[in-house]
C-alpha cells in the first residue's frame, strides 16, 4: 500500500478562490474585508509566514495593514496598538503573530484582541464558543485540518481520531472540533501528550492520526495502523531540510492517506485565516453586530 498524498496546496487554493468570491460579494455591498497583522521581533520563520499571509490577502481581495514592531517594543505600546485596531471599523480581523518576545505576556495580548476581530480564533470567548458547538471562528490550523479531511473524503464520523499534542493552537481546539456533530467531525477523540503512557498503543488504533508535537519524525512507521489517514502538523528544520513530526517515507507505505511537509497543513492555515477574516467582516456588516451582543 502506498498512501494517497493529501495536497494541501491544491486544497488551500480552492479555499482561497472561494474566499475571494465571498470577499468580492462583500465589496459589492460596500464592505472591504480588512486584516491587520501585528509582528513583534525578528523571528525569521514568523516574517516568512506573515509575508505569505499578506500576499494571500492581496490575492483574495482582503485589505491588509502591516504593523511590524521591534523586539524591544514595550508591552504597553503593543496593547495600545491593539486598542486602536479594535476601534478601527475598517479592520475586521486582527492577527498577532506568535511567538512574542519573552517580556510580553502572550495571554494578556491575545485577550486584548476584540473577540469580534479575532481572526486567529484564540480569544477565550471564541474558544468557549468553539467548545460549546456554536463557533464563530475556529483557530486556523485545526480548521484547516478539518477541511483537508473533508475535501479528501476521509470519513471521520464514528472514527477513532488520535491527536498527539495538546497545545492551545492545535491539539486542544482540534479535539473540540472533531467531537462536534456535523461534517468532518462526530469522531471519538483521544489527545496524547508527554504524560501519555504507551503512546504507540494509542496511535496504532487511530483511524485518523494527527501529529502536532514539534519533534522531527517522532511518529514512526510501526506506530501507525495500516490504512490510517495521517495528518502531519509539524515543521522541523533539520540538516536534511524541513521535515514533519512523522517519518514520511515509512508512513506512506502504511497509511491510506498522508499530508506532506511542506505542502500539507501549512497552506491551509493561511487559507482558513482568510476565511475567518471574511466571516468576521460579514458578521460585522450584518445587523447582528458584535459577537458580544449575541
Amino acid at each position: 500500500m502506498t498512501a494517497n498524498i493529501i495536497d494541501g496546496k491544491a486544497i488551500a487554493k480552492q479555499v482561497r478562490e472561494e474566499v475571494a468570491e465571498e470577499a468580492a460579494a462583500l465589496v459589492a455591498t460596500g464592505v472591504t474585508p480588512g486584516l491587520a497583522t501585528v509582528l513583534v521581533g525578528d523571528d525569521p520563520a514568523s516574517h516568512v509566514y506573515v509575508r505569505s499571509k499578506r500576499k494571500a490577502c492581496a490575492e483574495a481581495g482582503i485589505k491588509a495593514w502591516d504593523h511590524d514592531l521591534a523586539a524591544s517594543t514595550p508591552q504597553s505600546e503593543l496593547l495600545d496598538l491593539l486598542d486602536q485596531l479594535n476601534a478601527d471599523p475598517q479592520v475586521h480581523g486582527i492577527l498577532v503573530q506568535l511567538p512574542l518576545p519573552e517580556h510580553v505576556d502572550e495571554q494578556l495580548v491575545l485577550d486584548r484582541v476584540d473577540p469580534a476581530k479575532d481572526a486567529d480564533g484564540f480569544h477565550p470567548y471564541n474558544l468557549g464558543r468553539l467548545l460549546s458547538g456554536d463557533r464563530i471562528v475556529a483557530p486556523a490550523t485545526p480548521a484547516g485540518i478539518q477541511e483537508l479531511l473533508l475535501r479528501s473524503n476521509v470519513e471521520t464520523s464514528g472514527a477513532e481520531v488520535v491527536v498527539v499534542g495538546r497545545s492551545n493552537i492545535v491539539g486542544k481546539p482540534l479535539a473540540a472540533l472533531m467531537v462536534q456533530k456535523g461534517p468532518g467531525a462526530n469522531a471519538t477523540v483521544t489527545v496524547c501528550h508527554t504524560g501519555t503512557r504507551d503512546l504507540e498503543k494509542h496511535t496504532k488504533r487511530a483511524d485518523v492520526l494527527v501529529a502536532a508535537i514539534g519533534r522531527a519524525k517522532a511518529i514512526t512507521g510501526p506506530m501507525i495502523r495500516p490504512g490510517a489517514a495521517v495528518i502531519d502538523v509539524g515543521i522541523n528544520r533539520t540538516d536534511d531540510g524541513l521535515v514533519g513530526d512523522v517519518d514520511f517515507e515509512a508512513a506512506r507505505e502504511i497509511a491510506s492517506a498522508i499530508t506532506p511537509v511542506p505542502g500539507g497543513v501549512g497552506p491551509m492555515t493561511i487559507a482558513m485565516l482568510l476565511k475567518n477574516t471574511v466571516a468576521l467582516a460579514r458578521r460585522a456588516s450584518s445587523a447582528a453586530g458584535s459577537v458580544l451582543n449575541d
